[in-house]
Parts: C-alpha cells; structure tokens; sequence
C-alpha cells in the first residue's frame, strides 16, 4: 500500500462514552466532582508545604512535586473528558491532540520517576535511618527531583513526535477520552510495528522497572518493620506501606495495561476503564494516601490557619 508522506486529517473526534448516552450526564457529575476535590486537595498540599519550613525536607517536598504532577495531569484530562460528556460529538484540532499526548506522557512519566524515587526515600529513612542524612541530602533530592522531570520530558517528546508524523488519512474518531497513544495508534495509516516494539520496551522501562524497584523496596521496608518492637509504630507503618502500595499498583497496573500492548485485544470500554484508574482516581487518591493522613501536615495546616486567625482578629 502507498505509504501516505501527510496527513489529510485536520482536526479528530473524541467519542468518549457516547455509546452510553444515558450515563454521559451522571459521569459529568462524578468526574466533575472528582476534579474539583482532586484540585482542592493537592492544592492544600502545595500551599502547606510551601508556606511551612518545617515541611521542607526530601519526603513533603517529594510530595509537593507529586501534588504538582496530579493537578497538572489532571487538567489536561479531566476538562477534556468532561467536554466530551456534555456534547454529543467533541471536535479537537491536530495541534490539540498533539498537545494533550504530549502532557499525558510527561506527567504520567514524571510520575513513575517519583514514585519510585519516593520508595527510596522511605527505604532509606526506615531501613537506615542512621545514614539517612547522607543517603538523602539536598543533592541527592534534587537529582531524583530534576531526574523525574527531565525523564517525563523525555519519555513525551519522543513517541509524540513518532505519534504524529505517521499519517492519518481517516476515519478521525478517537474511541477514547482522550488522546492516548493507544487510541492514536488505532487511526494511523502506516505500519506502527517498530513503533509498537519501542513503546513495549519503553513502557518495560518506564513503569515495570520502576514498579519492581518500587515492591523491592517495601519488601526491605516491611522486613525492617517487622524487626521493631511493637511500641515503635509498627501498626502505623504497615498501614503507611500498604496505602502507598495500594496507590503504586493502581497507577502502575493500569498504566502498564494500557500501554505495554498499544494494539491489544481489549475492548475500547475496557481502556477508557483502565485509562480512568490512572488519570482520574491516582490524582484524587495520592492526596488522601500519601499526606492528608500526615499528622505532621495536619499541624502545620492547623498552625497555618490559627496564623491567619489571629492577623485576621488583630
């Protein structure tokens, strides 16, 4: 077949749930409220961290970028799928889909790097907390921290470039929420195989690597734990591990679902489920898992605000 050197589509069609009319109005309900207490939350977060010095050591300043990356994940989502929800056909330009993608793939890149790079930070406060000092200082934190980004930054530009130079000569309907790379894959009118073997063997990289990094590192934690006396917080710790743990495989599980077969025999419902789980419900559940339980964050929040009181009252 003749290998097309453009593309003649201009714009695509997101279909979202359209084959489910009579759900669309109760989803727009549902993820417009996760949005907006996805919002709240990690807002919260990044304001008290921000504000309180106390706060400013390697494991709340992980959290503040993990925070950044769920509300920035989410707002190139969520606006989207709920634009999709309230009309019946969603019209987004090339440029626009092209952009999307492309925030897609560095948040949710970046995030892989700091999830596993917040694993290391717990295994080294818990497993050896006597060189914790060394094994986490501020150089070390900002190489984890500026590794993260620059490895999003990288993981997106280089299959959304691949992505987008394949041609699209049509149909445009994207049977997604979104513009993932999967759903784009699907529209393509080429021969995706190199591409589909460097987005197995990067999506292997990217979310499998770490993820294993990831159990390793609860595993020593857990092994730690379990060597402390009763007294010292055992029951909070393993309650600590299997939140974060829950969180890890929900973002990781899905996410690697998704993309280590971009072609894949899953049904489209099926992917819009999946891609859900990882740019709708991580976002929402990070703040809640990983720091509204803090009592460390919960103070300074309390001292924040009794703060405002009093210049409020004088």
């Amino acid at each position: 077949m003749k290998r097309h050197n453009q593309s003649s589509v201009v714009d695509f069609i997101l279909l979202g749930f359209s084959n489910f009319p009579e759900l669309q109005g109760q989803l727009f309900g549902v993820f417009l409220v996760v949005y907006l207490v996805t919002l709240m939350g990690n807002a919260v977060i990044i304001v008290i961290i921000s504000l309180e010095r106390s706060l400013h050591v390697p494991m709340y300043l992980f959290l503040l970028n993990l925070s950044v990356v769920d509300v920035s994940f989410s707002a190139v989502v969520t606006p989207e799928m709920l634009v999709v929800l309230s009309t019946e056909k969603t019209v987004i330009t090339f440029a626009g889909c092209f952009a999307q993608m492309y925030f897609i793939l560095l948040f949710g890149g970046t995030e892989c790097f700091l999830l596993g790079a917040m694993a290391y930070d717990r295994f080294a406060a818990i497993c050896h907390p006597l060189s914790y000092p060394v094994l986490m200082n501020q150089r070390v934190f900002m190489k984890l921290v500026v590794f993260s980004w620059v490895s999003g930054i990288m993981v997106a530009t280089v299959p959304t470039s691949w992505v987008f130079n394949f041609p699209f000569c049509g149909p445009n309907e994207i049977n997604h929420l979104s513009c993932e790379t999967p759903a784009m894959l699907e529209l393509a009118c080429a021969d995706t195989f190199l591409f589909e073997v460097y987005a197995f063997t990067g999506t292997v990289l990217i979310v499998m690597v770490p993820f294993l990094l990831i159990l390793l590192s609860y595993l020593r934690i857990l092994l730690a734990v379990l060597k402390m006396p009763p007294t010292t917080g055992r029951q909070k710790a393993f309650s600590t591990c299997g939140s974060h743990l829950t969180s890890v495989t929900l973002f990781y599980g899905t996410a690697s679902m998704t993309y280590l077969q971009p072609k894949s025999g899953y049904s489209p419902d099926t992917k819009k489920l999946m891609s859900l789980a990882y740019s709708l419900l991580t976002p929402l559940l990070n703040p809640l898992i990983y720091s509204l339980r803090s009592s460390e964050l919960k103070r300074a929040l309390m001292g924040l605000w009794r703060r405002k009181v009093d210049l409020h009252t004088f």
